[in-house]
């Protein structure tokens, strides 16, 4: 049977990806609870990280623990991909000893030969162009909070990157509009953008995309990879931090996320991301509940999301 990957938003249904989502709600339930649920015992992930991480390697492997399962970690030094392996003959490899695979890297090319050799799920844990699986975390955090989302507004204020691109994917899978502002320069990829359609509107002003919205959100200036980019993108950022002012021009209920990690005082003031709109600690641990529903959905047909 050929293998469901997660390499965007866009590889599941809406359906699909809200089916996930409410299991990742019940599948926290559980686990606060302390109740033993092991529907992937003895599967084993296998992770490779060519990009550094905190949240993703902790809440995919204790994500794997919980249900059961095993994680391996695989670094660059640890792998023959960062000796000139063909990645073509890793996934071979890998896909006949795991039961899906994770993969954090640069080019989502990359990703995408992987997937097209490999024999069980691989699943997209970030790469340049997408990190689907925080929009995973932050759809269920919104859900558990505000309710459906479809409907809504969210603002997006800062580069357009991966997180971005993710964002406009999430608009159209579950109905949203996002409206974006960027400098010149760090907008998002502009076909991306078209696809959307309606769902994600290209703004000049911060003020402008926030105004009445209902959810902010923003990420680094500079992501990994870009250290050498910091000071030319200090300078072409400095409008569009997310602060005090911005979260006033939005709704008064309205919600702020960040991916993390945050700069305070570069992309979002201390008074926004302590403050009490701020809901990015329960973002960051829906991390470990949203993967254990993909994990369950990818790996273990018939249980949790799949029922």
């Amino acid at each position: 049977m050929t293998p469901r990957h997660f390499l965007s938003l866009l590889d599941l249904s809406p359906d699909e990806l809200r089916g996930i989502i409410t299991r990742a709600s019940e599948l926290k339930t559980i686990q606060r609870s302390g109740t033993l649920h092991e529907t992937l015992k003895n599967r084993i992930l296998a992770m490779i990280f060519e990009k550094s991480s905190t949240r993703t390697r902790m809440s995919f492997e204790a994500g794997m623990a919980q249900l059961g399962g095993q994680a391996i970690y695989l670094s660059p030094r640890d792998t023959q991909i960062g000796r000139g392996e063909p990645i073509e003959d890793t996934a071979r490899v890998l896909s006949r000893m795991a039961d899906a695979i994770m993969i954090r890297t640069f080019e989502h090319s990359k990703i995408e030969r992987f997937a097209a050799y490999s024999k069980v799920p691989v699943i997209n844990a970030l790469t340049d162009m997408y990190h689907p699986c925080q929009l995973l975390a932050d759809m269920q955090t919104w859900i558990e909070l505000r309710g459906d989302i479809s409907g809504k507004t969210a603002a997006w204020i800062g580069d357009g990157n991966n997180m971005c691109h993710s964002y406009i994917n999430a608009a159209r899978q579950f109905g949203f509009t996002l409206r974006i502002a960027a400098p010149p320069g760090y907008t998002p990829d502009a076909q991306l953008l078209a696809d959307a359609g309606q769902c994600a509107i290209l703004l000049d002003s911060p003020a402008a995309a926030a105004d009445d919205a209902d959810l902010v959100v923003t990420d680094v200036w500079a992501s990994m990879g870009q250290e050498e980019e910091q000071a030319r993108r200090v300078r072409a950022f400095a409008d569009f931090q997310v602060n005090s002012a911005i979260m006033s021009a939005a709704h008064p209920d309205a919600l702020f996320m960040h991916c993390l990690p945050a700069h305070r005082g570069e992309e979002v003031s201390a008074a926004v991301i302590d403050g009490p709109q701020s809901v990015v600690w329960d973002e960051a641990e829906n991390r470990l509940h949203a993967q254990k529903a993909l994990l369950e959905f990818l790996i273990n047909p018939g249980t949790g999301a799949n029922r």
